[in-house]
């Protein structure tokens, strides 16, 4: 998937704004795998559907879903 932007003439408003995206992005993904894991999706779902190895996505969500007190699944 391509999205063509147009460009800013100033790069620090260009550069704000995808600082801005990438936060808003981190958000969107904390809450939709906090959702999956509480809806009863294993590791490997999630994984999937993000396009990253289980691994990773139980790297960065683990620990914030364990002190949201989301009950994780063990294999």
């Amino acid at each position: 998937m391509s999205i063509e932007v147009q460009s800013s003439e100033d790069p620090g408003a260009a550069l704000a704004a995808v600082t801005t995206l990438r936060r808003l992005a981190d958000q969107l993904e904390d809450s939709a795998v906090e959702r999956a894991m509480r809806s009863g999706w294993s590791w490997p779902q999630v994984a999937e559907a993000l396009g990253v190895t289980r691994q990773a996505v139980h790297k960065k969500h683990a620990k914030r879903l364990v002190a949201a007190g989301v009950v994780l699944r063990r294999r």
